[in-house]
């Protein structure tokens, strides 16, 4: 089967290319065709040499994922519904804004976190996507939209990490992915804009901050122990008080200077005054005694209910009130605005259909999911 050179960070492309026995620095003129110019046909790359095209095609190719479907809002954001075999589909969620254009890829089929807000923690967990899946989708659409919107400069703003499945629980392929949207040779996406979100798998925290240190968002939902077991049952694993230090280790390196934290507002569950300030008092690394807080910039999201849930989103009141609290105590505070709802590319609305993985005596019945993080606008 041939290799698919969209699996390749530039690092490990110029060892494949030595293995053909081809310079280097061939590698870095394959890499700017496919990812810079949007090449799939070795024929267009035509500063290659014919020995080298020649041999590219024999061994390679230039494969994105096939498209199931796509959804245009009527406030310009779209979504794609990608193949991923096996009756399995990830979504890719284009946002553009007046300053910016953001990307929302997905990192795996299903998820195995099981957060109890989420449809896709309902659905069970299939299988990682590979470095060629991730890649694909920024590939796909940044290249599409160029010659949609008839530009040659990059489209893709930001990257945002925030699909279906936990990135950091997909580390293997994540990485590569990571560097090849960072390089200069690549989408030369700045590590600010690059945004990887997690539930909170500690040790891998710590790993992005050695290999790929880009902006973090984490999915915190709750401000303790007991009620974030109940929510995001990773907790149990890796509770508040680590997620917190790990948090405090990775602002040594990370591009800016605080971590965002998700929190979806559950009416009745998590959304109390009493619960806001609980959270104030996490921020603070030393305790409630201290004043100083962990620099955080902190993005409520109106839940989206989906009956298998159980649950209800706050009042914008509530919501209002429990931002509110925050602000007053100095903390950067947003409420996530919703966009593509018409196609439901909003946050927590339908990705599309794929494998119920939770039944076995279902396995073959499609389902509506609902993706696991909702989309960074902000």
């Amino acid at each position: 089967m041939p290799v698919n050179l969209l699996e390749f960070d530039l690092e490990h492309l110029s060892e494949y290319c030595e293995s053909l026995g081809e310079k280097r620095f061939r590698a870095t003129q394959l890499f700017r065709w496919i990812h810079q110019r949007g090449a799939s046909s070795f024929d267009q790359m035509t500063d290659l040499a014919k020995s080298l095209r020649q041999k590219l095609e024999l061994n390679c190719s230039v494969t994105p994922l096939k498209v199931l479907s796509r959804q245009n809002s009527k406030d310009g954001t779209i979504k794609w519904l990608f193949d991923v075999g096996g009756g399995d589909a990830v979504e890719t969620v284009f946002i553009p804004e007046d300053d910016r254009a953001t990307l929302c890829i997905s990192s795996q089929a299903g998820c195995a976190v099981g957060c109890v807000f989420c449809s896709t923690g309902h659905q069970g967990f299939s299988r990682n996507l590979t470095t060629a899946e991730i890649l694909s989708q920024l590939w796909f659409v940044e290249h599409t939209l160029r010659l949609e919107f008839a530009k040659t400069e990059r489209i893709i703003s930001n990257v945002v990490m925030m699909g279906m499945g936990e990135p950091l629980q997909n580390y293997t392929a994540l990485i590569p992915a990571l560097k090849t949207m960072l390089s200069d040779h690549g989408y030369g996406i700045s590590r600010r804009r690059l945004t990887v979100s997690t539930s909170g798998v500690v040790p891998m925290i710590e790993r992005l901050g050695n290999d790929a240190p880009v902006a973090l968002a984490v999915s915190l939902h709750a401000p303790n122990d007991a009620l974030r077991d109940r929510l995001v049952p990773l907790n149990k694993k890796y509770p508040l008080a680590e997620l917190r230090h790990a948090c405090e280790e990775y602002l040594k390196v990370a591009p800016r200077d605080f971590i965002t934290f998700e929190y979806c507002m559950l009416s009745g569950v998590n959304d109390s005054l009493s619960h806001a300030q609980e959270l104030l008092d996490w921020l603070r690394p030393g305790g409630a005694s201290q004043n100083r807080h962990l620099p955080a910039k902190i993005n409520l999201i109106p839940f989206n209910p989906f009956p298998a849930s159980g649950l209800l989103c706050s009042s914008s009141q509530v919501v209002k009130e429990f931002a509110q609290v925050l602000l007053n105590a100095g903390i950067v505070t947003t409420i996530r605005k919703t966009r593509g709802d018409d196609i439901d590319a909003a946050c927590g609305q339908l990705a599309g259909e794929v494998l119920d993985r939770t039944d076995v005596n279902a396995r073959m019945t499609k389902q509506k999911i609902i993706p696991l993080r909702p989309v960074e606008v902000n």
